[in-house]
């Protein structure tokens, strides 16, 4: 049975068209996209708890330099006044890495919890025997 020559066409433009289609047919599917953002979301859940943690350890060590910093800088302070008695109290100015005698900052510098926004106080005893320090809020000689 012979068929118009048309009709053949027809039929061999539509094969064409397909293996045309499979051949462009390159891209991701929706649900391997939907894979590839549910991992990567929780990736992100996974990994915000410890950024968190690591941030307040930071905040700490942060902290606990300034301390360091704060003694050092008033015992210096101490040990090189020419006052016959020394002041025995010293408030830390962290953006000088200075040892003052009074809470005239305007600014703290504590950035851990329970430290925010606070200064560090160190206090020289028995004639510069023992040294302390304390979080006080700044601007206050408490």
């Amino acid at each position: 049975m012979l068929r118009p020559e048309g009709h053949r066409r027809k039929r061999s433009k539509r094969k064409e068209m397909k293996r045309t289609m499979k051949k462009n047919n390159k891209g991701f599917t929706l649900a391997e996209l939907l894979i590839v953002v549910a991992i990567i979301a929780v990736l992100v859940a996974v990994s915000i708890p410890m950024f968190t943690s690591q941030l307040e350890k930071a905040k700490t060590s942060t902290d606990e330099a300034n301390e360091r910093a704060g003694k050092a800088a008033a015992v210096a302070a101490y040990l090189s006044s020419t006052d016959s008695t020394p002041a025995t109290v010293y408030y830390y100015d962290a953006s000088t890495g200075q040892a003052l005698t009074s809470n005239s900052l305007t600014k703290g510098y504590g950035k851990a919890s329970g430290n925010t926004d606070n200064v560090v106080k160190i206090e020289i005893k028995n004639n510069g025997a023992s040294v302390e320090t304390d979080w006080v809020k700044f601007g206050t000689e408490g």
